[in-house]
C-alpha cells in the first residue's frame, strides 16, 4: 500500500477511516535510532500487513518526541491488520531494538478521517488537537476557517478491540493540519517536521 494522500478529505464522512495519531516519548537522543529503523523496516512491514502508514513526524517543540499516523478501513480490519503485525516476523525481529528507544507509546489517539500525509517538500507542519464544548459549536467554527486540506479528524468512539495498544480515552477531540484561525477553546498545537527519506 502506499503513503496516505489527501488533498480533498470527504466531508461527509462517506471515505473516512479509522486513523490512529500517535505521540512518542523517547528516550534523550534516541529519535533518529527510532527514525531510522522505523523507515526501514515498519513502514513496510506494516503495508504488508494492510495497515496505511501515513505521515511521520519529528515534534519541533521536543527533541525526543515522535509522531506519527496510520490508517485502517474499518475497525475489524484494524484489528486484523494489527494481530497480523504484532504476531509477525518483521514487529518480532525488531521490537526489542524499538522499545529500547522508548519511554512511552500510548499517548494515542483513536480518530475518525481521512488521514494526512504532507505533500511533498513540506518543511513543517502544524497539527492542532481541540477540545470543543460541542459539536454544534466546532461546526461553526470549521465552516468558517477549516477547509478540506485541513484533513479534519474527530474521535471514534468505538471500543479499542485490540487492548494490547492502548488509546486514550473520555476524550472527545478534532484534530486538523495546516494553519487555520484560532478557535475559542485551548488546543494543543504540535509543530511537526515531516520524515524524508530518499525514496
Amino acid at each position: 500500500m502506499n503513503d496516505i494522500h489527501v488533498p480533498h478529505p470527504d466531508p461527509d464522512g462517506r471515505r473516512s477511516s479509522i486513523v490512529e495519531l500517535r505521540q512518542y516519548t523517547l528516550r534523550p537522543g534516541a529519535r533518529e535510532t527510532l527514525i531510522e529503523l522505523f523507515e526501514r523496516e515498519f513502514v513496510t512491514g506494516q503495508r504488508a500487513a494492510g495497515i496505511a502508514v501515513g505521515g511521520r513526524f519529528r515534534d519541533l517543540n521536543d527533541p525526543d518526541r515522535f509522531v506519527w499516523l496510520r490508517r485502517f478501513p474499518d475497525m475489524a480490519h484494524r484489528r486484523r491488520a494489527l494481530e497480523a503485525f504484532y504476531t509477525g516476523a518483521v514487529w518480532r525481529r525488531h521490537r526489542d531494538a524499538a522499545n529500547a528507544t522508548m519511554v512511552d507509546s500510548d499517548d494515542v489517539l483513536l480518530l475518525r478521517g481521512p488521514g494526512f500525509v504532507p505533500e511533498p517538500g513540506t518543511g513543517e507542519v502544524v497539527a492542532t488537537v481541540c477540545r470543543p464544548p460541542d459539536a454544534t459549536a466546532f461546526d461553526a467554527y470549521a465552516a468558517v476557517h477549516l477547509g478540506p486540506r485541513h484533513a479534519l479528524h474527530r474521535t471514534e468512539h468505538a471500543v479499542n478491540d485490540y487492548p494490547r495498544l492502548p488509546v486514550r480515552t473520555g476524550v472527545d477531540v478534532r484534530v486538523w493540519f495546516g494553519p487555520a484561525g484560532a478557535p475559542p477553546w485551548p488546543v494543543q498545537r504540535l509543530r511537526l517536521e515531516p520524515v524524508t527519506t530518499g525514496g
